[in-house]
């Protein structure tokens, strides 16, 4: 693989730190600022929003811009509200720091995974996305535990603080390694647009929406479902999350090899598996044992469905398709924050930490309806043309 797909990774790492490690500092968090534990849950709905909004709007504007360029100042902007959220007075402040933050995740994953595919060969393109995509599953293998742990030793600020600085490095590694890439000819935001005419593309973004929103449905709330159904510590949050991470880390893994062969049967079998385990984790999270291996298969099962979704997108846009893969992005967060905010109406609504979980279930089912939907009007529908000529996206070998 291509030394700048470590460059991505890293710039990926960091953004994958900030993302998940609010969910272990809720309850600090909440109880510094005053507020509920749902009502601090809107930090990781107000981030997702943002990356839904930032997706699209980043990348139209960077649309006129190298590609390094563009992902290197979408590091700094990642910086700059990563600081707003370790020095903020109130809650929204620091919410409106995340918001910040956020506005760089989606156009930096969906150009970096444009850049990331177009590095290698055809055959290679879900592999190298995953390659890139390994800096978020790494993230909550280290950088998440120990965001996790610094702020419940000395304070989520510092935490946050520290986020800033991956934030740095990122850029620095952007700078140093990946190549000058010139905006591909012919890029123009009404082709770009052109994407989302087909309806295999939009299908791909609702199963990225309803799937990855069943995760994040069960694990935004984690850290109090764990303390009060489980009975585990609060110090043990900090492993059940490097669990999660090493779940995601594998799931990554073979959801990256077993895209490139056969992609819409992994789909099936990924999204088949979240919806059974999910629901299943109502009745596991009362025992800690059986508790930590549905972490882990929550991570893993979840985790599997991103780089081929990602693929599929691409796929379908054919040669328009680095807005596409931004809004796919911003996809998955809107997952999230709906998720996000489901879990925390039913917590509300007094039918206890683990409801969340059956809101995880229905949400993954239905992305498995969509898939298998979508391979229906695949098969009927003859194959579209290419919104570009092949040249849009060259692929180098």
């Amino acid at each position: 693989m291509p030394l700048a797909l470590l460059a991505l990774a890293i710039g990926a790492f960091g953004i994958g730190t900030t993302e998940f490690v609010v969910m272990g500092l809720l309850p600090q968090i909440a109880g510094d600022f005053g507020v509920s534990i749902p009502t601090a849950g809107l930090l990781v709905t107000g981030y997702a929003i943002g990356v839904v909004l930032g997706a699209p709007l980043m990348t139209a504007l960077g649309t006129r811009m190298n590609r390094r360029t563009m992902l290197m100042l979408l590091m700094g902007l990642f910086t700059v509200g990563n600081l707003l959220s370790a020095v903020a007075p109130g809650f929204g402040l620091m919410l409106a720091g995340r918001v910040v933050a956020s506005l760089a995740h989606g156009a930096f994953f969906g150009i970096g995974a444009v850049v990331a595919a177009d590095l290698v060969a055809p055959d290679r393109k879900a592999g190298a996305i995953a390659t890139m995509f390994t800096g978020l599953t790494v993230a909550n293998i280290v950088g998440v535990p120990l965001g996790t742990f610094i702020g419940q030793a000395v304070g989520w600020r510092a935490t946050f603080a520290a986020v800033a600085a991956l934030g740095v490095v990122g850029l620095l590694g952007i700078a140093r390694l990946v190549p000058q890439l010139p905006r591909p000819e012919g890029t123009r935001l009404r082709r770009e647009l052109a994407a989302f005419r087909n309806v295999q593309v939009v299908l791909a973004m609702a199963m990225t929406v309803l799937g990855f929103g069943g995760v994040f449905a069960a694990i935004t709330y984690i850290a109090p479902m764990m303390t009060n159904a489980a009975g585990y510590s609060e110090g043990a949050v900090t492993w059940l999350l490097v669990l999660f991470g090493v779940g995601m880390f594998l799931g990554n893994l073979l959801g990256g090899r077993f895209a490139d062969r056969r992609l819409m049967p992994m789909l099936y079998v990924t999204l088949g598996g979240l919806s059974v385990v999910l629901a299943v984790f109502t009745f596991t999270a009362h025992s800690k044992v059986p508790a930590a291996v549905t972490i882990l298969l929550v991570g893993a099962l979840g985790f599997a469905t991103v780089p081929p979704l990602q693929k599929r997108v691409l796929d379908q846009a054919h040669g328009a398709p680095t807005l596409a893969s931004a809004v796919n992005i911003g996809a998955f967060n809107l997952g999230n924050a709906l998720a996000a905010w489901l879990g925390g109406l039913v917590i509300t609504a007094g039918l206890g930490y683990t409801a969340p979980n059956w809101v995880g279930a229905l949400l993954a089912a239905s992305a498995l309806v969509l898939a298998l939907w979508s391979a229906a009007l695949e098969r009927r529908t003859p194959a579209r043309a290419p919104l570009a000529a092949p040249t849009a996206v060259p692929v180098h070998h």
